[in-house]
């Protein structure tokens, strides 16, 4: 983390936040990709104060995806075509052409956001108590976004 290393408690975390969004907000005169950032460690820097957790800075940038939840849900969806994957913030989120692989979602452990026609996954350590009105675009600008897989439908079209 560059951020937040410093802090040990809830209330460090909370008041260097705070701090640090005056500086970087981008309607502030900061920039987008370091809010982006500074969003995306808050929220682990958050979970990891809550559970105590003394995680080295190589296994924090790795938490998220070499977690066995998340390596398990995205090894269950990987192979469905017409569906992209991608990891916003510390949670996954699947988008395209869901309806007909809504069972496999529903086996993997993701949900479905209905305001935001969206499936997503997260661990119990990301859970949210109030549901989000942004939606996944205002998510995606808020937290960062990168894709880890974009499927397109197979055709056997020939050409005659």
């Amino acid at each position: 983390m560059k951020w937040f290393n410093n802090c040990g408690t809830l209330e460090e975390v909370k008041a260097l936040y705070k701090k640090l969004a005056k500086q970087y907000h981008p309607d502030l005169g900061g920039d987008t990709v370091t809010m982006q950032e500074i969003n995306k460690e808050y929220a682990f820097a958050s979970a990891k104060a809550i559970k105590g957790a003394n995680l080295s800075d190589e296994e924090t940038e790795n938490e998220i995806l070499s977690s066995e939840g998340y390596r398990n849900a995205i090894e269950k969806i990987i192979h469905l075509d017409d569906i992209t994957i991608e990891l916003v913030g510390y949670w996954l989120w699947c988008t395209g052409n869901t309806y007909p692989v809504r069972a496999t979602l529903k086996d993997a452990g993701f949900l479905f956001a209905s305001k935001k026609l969206a499936w997503y996954f997260r661990t119990a350590e990301y859970k949210v108590s109030k549901g989000g009105k942004k939606s996944l675009n205002e998510i995606r600008d808020k937290y960062g976004s990168e894709v880890l897989n974009e499927r397109k439908p197979k055709h056997n079209n020939f050409i005659k």
